[in-house]
């Protein structure tokens, strides 16, 4: 797992891609809780995720820092 991706996640930090609208975040709700779940929205559809996984993810579809169409740079 990426420790620095996992670190911005848990700092609010938006991970995705833009052009395929693909984009991995920890929502606002899920700040200080044990396990915290991730989401992975991609096309209309959301999947949570565990922080780890959010994090492998984002660094396997090479993710990087994006603004959000609704949210904006961070998810809260």
């Amino acid at each position: 797992m990426s420790r620095m991706i996992a670190g911005e996640l848990l700092a609010g930090i938006i991970y995705g891609d833009t052009t395929n609208q693909e984009y991995v975040y920890l929502p606002a709700g899920e700040v200080g809780s044990e396990p915290g779940v991730c989401i992975f929205e991609s096309h209309e559809s959301y999947q949570d995720l565990s922080l780890e996984e959010a994090a492998r993810l984002a660094a396997r579809l090479s993710l990087r820092p994006v603004q959000h169409p609704r949210m904006g740079p961070r998810s809260f």
